[in-house]
């Protein structure tokens, strides 16, 4: 099918597709459709108000100056003195106050949120995050980290107690005023320092006990995300070992809390966010947790951002496809539409599948996350996928996003399209959280504490694959005894793992040619290093009208 070209285009004749704007992302995604149609509908109808916005021409432009705008530092005042500020661009504000009344910072802490979904509030959440990412990123990074403080912050109940209300109200506050004065707050992070990079046990900022519960911290953070934060979750060596602790950047006064910012970092992309090198001496924070279980506390925060970086890739994958499978329904070449020629189309059709896989395994692993505390599957599922989905969802999107762009050509390959605001951003979800081999290692250290989890995730696999579980199942085992041998080869078993999963939950939605078109390709076709490789044994057409049907 082709696009009809609207007669009062003044660029119709010259060949030029409209822009991807104005249509809703959400009701023009089956598959996000399908994934939240058991939703109470005034949440469905949330996610359809949300889907209008994010490709409104009002929200692109606030997303384009976002970025255009980037954050300023100030680290002096007219008199010489310390100010320590970050002064972000309106469009910035215009953002974070939006998505915070949409509670990605709070929802799935807040009973009260959706008090009709209950039990499936990450899932809710997904469902916003992942249709926010297709918007505009950066701002995201703040509402991320908010969200997963608690988890760190339910270590000492009596700091959670004073933050947690803040932390759920909606009513975005960028006043530049000591926490408890504010209507609401957001928490950043600071756990890379130069010497350490991944290895935090490397860590050299201290924190001397100054009475129950509060410490003094000096050293430095080499990455320290959204600086304006009003409170930052950071470790440091105590003397009893790795400590966790919560620390405002103003104290109850309004004085500074001893944090000097050095700059800003210069980014590849997540370029409305500020990122920031900071350096402090006496300056107070709040334990959480032992003061020798610092990473034990922190990794159940980092665990809840992985879940979101890859929500946000498969997001961002998501909208780049879809403005390039637009593109080609409204551009016609050697005699015919771009999306009608077949080596375009199984290009489209591939990267579909690959979309359609990432978007099922981030959507399941949050299902995942709902019901870990009443299934023993769920819980294994949550422990052993997290790594895999964070992995494989944020690796495969900047090859994705940038073939996409291939597919507009020369137009495609300008700042005026959301597609290279994308594509900028796709790598920093790889990194941010643990790099991909941290997530591969990680898998290995559940592998060397037993295959209990393995099995049990297994079993969901091979039940949901059908068919093709028994031999799946088997190449799996075999990635995993190769593992035990060579701790080297964890790539191979987090990669198969993530086929797998993806295929899975894709035919457990009841995608069965989908999931038939991306398991024979993925995980029993030949090694691959570019789109476009389907045979004809798959309906490309099919697949692309499908996953992206055609606006009427």
């Amino acid at each position: 099918m082709t696009q009809q070209t609207r007669t009062d285009d003044p660029f119709a004749d010259l060949n030029q597709p409209s822009l991807w704007s104005g249509i809703n992302a959400y009701r023009s995604d089956p598959l996000i459709v399908d994934l939240t149609s058991a939703l109470p509908r005034s949440i469905r109808e949330d996610l359809e108000q949300m889907g209008r916005f994010v490709t409104s021409h009002e929200a692109q432009e606030l997303a384009r100056m976002a970025n255009q705008g980037v954050p300023q530092l100030r680290t002096h005042g007219p008199r010489g003195e310390r100010l320590d500020v970050v002064e972000f661009h309106p469009a910035w504000h215009a953002l974070m106050r939006r998505s915070m009344a949409s509670g990605l910072h709070s929802s799935i802490w807040d009973a009260q949120a959706d008090p009709e979904a209950k039990g499936q509030s990450h899932k809710v959440r997904a469902a916003r995050f992942y249709l926010t990412a297709q918007l505009e990123c950066g701002h995201l990074c703040p509402l991320t980290m908010t969200s997963a403080s608690v988890a760190a912050m339910m270590a000492s109940p009596a700091v959670q107690k004073d933050w947690a209300p803040r932390i759920l109200s909606r009513k975005y506050d960028s006043s530049n005023k000591p926490a408890m004065q504010k209507t609401a707050v957001t928490i950043g992070m600071g756990m890379t320092e130069k010497q350490g990079g991944t290895d935090v046990r490397a860590n050299r900022t201290t924190a001397d006990k100054v009475s129950d519960g509060i410490y003094r911290l000096s050293g430095h953070k080499w990455f320290m995300s959204a600086p304006m934060s009003d409170a930052f979750i950071m470790l440091a060596q105590t003397k009893d070992g790795m400590g966790c602790f919560l620390v405002p950047r103003l104290l109850e006064d309004g004085s500074a809390n001893g944090l000097h910012f050095q700059r800003l970092k210069d980014k590849l992309g997540n370029r409305s966010n500020a990122s920031s090198e900071v350096e402090f001496t006496d300056t107070f924070g709040f334990l959480l947790g032992a003061p020798d279980g610092g990473i034990r506390t922190i990794l159940d925060m980092v665990t809840l951002t992985r879940l979101d970086c890859a929500l946000a890739s498969a997001g961002i994958m998501r909208a780049s496809l879809a403005e390039a499978v637009h593109h080609a329904r409204g551009r016609s070449v050697f005699g015919k539409m771009l999306v009608s020629q077949p080596i375009m189309t199984r290009v489209l059709a591939d990267m579909a599948l690959d979309v359609a896989a990432a978007t099922a395994l981030a959507f399941r692993l949050a299902e995942a996350f709902d019901k870990a505390s009443g299934s023993s599957e769920d819980a294994a599922y949550a422990r052993v996928m997290t790594p895999v989905a964070k992995y494989w969802c944020c690796k495969i999107a900047p090859a994705l996003i940038y073939e996409a762009m291939e597919c507009i050509g020369g137009s495609g390959y300008i700042e005026e399209r959301p597609i290279a605001r994308h594509y900028r951003e796709a790598p920093v979800n790889a990194i941010w959280e643990g790099s991909g081999n941290v997530m591969a290692l990680d898998v290995l250290r559940v592998l060397n504490r037993g295959r209990d989890l393995f099995e049990t995730v297994f079993a969901g696999l091979a039940r949901d694959l059908g068919p093709a579980g028994k031999k799946t199942i088997e190449v799996l085992r075999a990635a995993m005894a190769l593992c035990e041998q060579d701790e080297g080869a964890a790539r191979l078993l987090v990669e198969q793992m993530a086929l797998a999963a993806g295929a899975a939950e894709l035919y457990r939605l009841g995608a069965g040619k989908i999931a038939d078109a991306f398991i024979e390709t993925r995980l029993a076709g030949g090694w691959r290093a570019t789109y476009g490789m389907l045979d004809a044994r798959f309906d490309a057409s099919y697949i692309v009208d499908l996953l992206y049907p055609p606006a009427t």
